[in-house]
């Protein structure tokens, strides 16, 4: 039977969502085919609108379609204590704590030598900047327990090490290996209760 060469781009660009293996993306694909007309022209638009209209805060890097993100925005927010994460989606786990009062930080990734993310690819300069602005007193070290991410909160410790703020890193209470946007709430207070000072030693 010959392959459907559309059909098969459209497999393949399900394939590249995170966690979608190739049989996911194939259903994906075939349900798309049984949708009515005005399904996927709501499918498209939603699309488009997602490429248009979000864009990561210039403040903080938590995506937004206002000027600033609502946290940013947040007057009654104490800027005592910054939360530095990887990704964006990282800080919907903490903001589901009753007693979340954060302000966050958004690297934009990992330090990774296997994919090529070097310091300059992460927004450490306008961590920096905000350090020096805000009047921030501690910043927690929010990076996923994994080796990227426990190298990349190595480096920002001594990175910061000189500098009049306090450096705590998330307890382990968090599995290594696992990822802020999967931990249930319990996990993740218990973890931010017994955070510690973190040197990278």
């Amino acid at each position: 039977m010959k392959p459907l060469k559309v059909l098969d781009q459209l497999i393949e660009a399900f394939h590249r969502l995170p966690g979608v293996g190739l049989k996911s993306a194939e259903r994906m694909a075939y349900a798309v085919l049984d949708l009515k007309h005005e399904d996927i022209d709501d499918f498209m638009r939603a699309l488009n609108v997602v490429q248009t209209d979000i864009h990561p805060c210039p403040i903080c890097g938590i995506y937004t379609d206002e000027d600033k993100c609502q946290i940013c925005a947040d007057t009654s927010r104490s800027h005592d204590t910054l939360v530095v994460v990887s990704y964006p989606k990282d800080v919907l786990a903490f903001e589901r704590l009753a007693d979340s009062h954060f302000v966050y930080h958004v690297l934009g990734g990992v330090l990774s030598a296997v994919k090529g993310i070097g310091i300059e690819d992460l927004a450490i300069d306008g961590l920096l900047t905000r350090l020096d602005a805000e009047n921030v007193k501690e910043v927690i070290l929010a990076t996923n327990p994994t080796l990227e991410g426990e190298t990349t909160a190595l480096f920002l410790a001594k990175l910061l090490a000189d500098r009049p703020v306090k450096v705590t890193r998330l307890a382990y209470g968090l599995p290594m290996g696992g990822h802020l946007d999967y931990a249930d709430s319990l996990t993740l207070a218990r973890s931010l209760a017994n955070r510690t000072n973190w040197k990278g030693e």
